[in-house]
């Protein structure tokens, strides 16, 4: 759940079928710093309505009250991907790419739509059933997203410093590039369990971020594959016009 956003389970009386309450406070008055604003909500909701795909969350219904906008979303229960794969003792790059593939398929789906994400990162990539013998992938959490339009420079400050994009740390134009940024601290996360940015403070891990600055560690990267390392490289690239698109990293031999 975010600043301004609770989680709770819930259940239709007629059905019995379960689902998760998102509960967005909404922002009181215009000066107010605590909620989110109804514009914010209205383009979360909006692109939600929108998109329909196996690897990414669904939208049922959503209700308002006073305080509230309540989105009913299917449940996700199956936990964090990356909570599943540290319980793991290993992960095969077989494996890896097995999971990342349904990410990719999620993110290309979106980008089809000119849907940026905009806040890709462990916590929002889940399982939808953890104990099935593979598992399904649902990128969660669109309070961040936006419709890229192609006239209209968007630019913002937001998201998680380990996984934003130079373009957003320099406040710079904004698109689908960014994302394909975040997929590749994913990987680098998915085939080591090292963060590639994080420092002692944010302005140290936004100052690397800055500077691409980030390396293969022998201790973490010693057994993994040429290919791999490749594919994460072309997507750490500082200039997003030189970044892979979401297609040319579908087509990586890697993958």
């Amino acid at each position: 759940s975010g600043q301004f956003a609770v989680v709770k389970k819930c259940r239709e009386k007629s059905t019995g079928q379960q689902f998760a309450a998102k509960f967005i406070k909404k922002r009181r008055t215009k000066s107010s710093r605590r909620g989110v604003s109804r514009e914010d909500i209205e383009r979360e909701v909006g692109i939600l309505k929108e998109i329909r795909h196996p690897n990414v969350i669904t939208l049922h219904d959503v209700y308002e009250n006073k305080t509230d906008v309540i989105l009913i979303l299917e449940l996700v229960a199956g936990g964090e991907l990356f909570d599943f794969l540290a319980e793991k003792e290993s992960l095969t790059e077989e494996e890896a790419t097995e999971f990342l593939k349904q990410i990719l398929n999620g993110v290309q789906y979106l980008h089809s739509l000119q849907i940026a994400h905009f806040d890709l990162k462990p916590e929002n990539i889940m399982l939808l059933d953890r104990n099935v013998p593979k598992p399904r992938i649902k990128i969660i959490d669109f309070g961040l997203a936006h419709k890229i339009d192609f006239g209209n420079e968007f630019k913002n400050i937001f998201g998680t410093p380990e996984f934003v994009a130079p373009e957003i740390v320099n406040y710079e134009p904004l698109g689908l590039e960014a994302d394909m940024w975040s997929i590749g601290v994913i990987t680098y996360i998915l085939l080591s369990g090292a963060s590639p940015f994080l420092g002692e403070t944010k302005q140290e891990t936004l100052a690397n971020v800055s500077a691409v600055n980030y390396e293969f560690e022998e201790e973490f990267f010693s057994n993994t594959s040429a290919l791999a390392k490749d594919f994460i490289r072309r997507l750490l690239v500082k200039d997003p016009k030189k970044r892979m698109t979401i297609q040319d990293s579908l087509l990586h031999p890697w993958i």
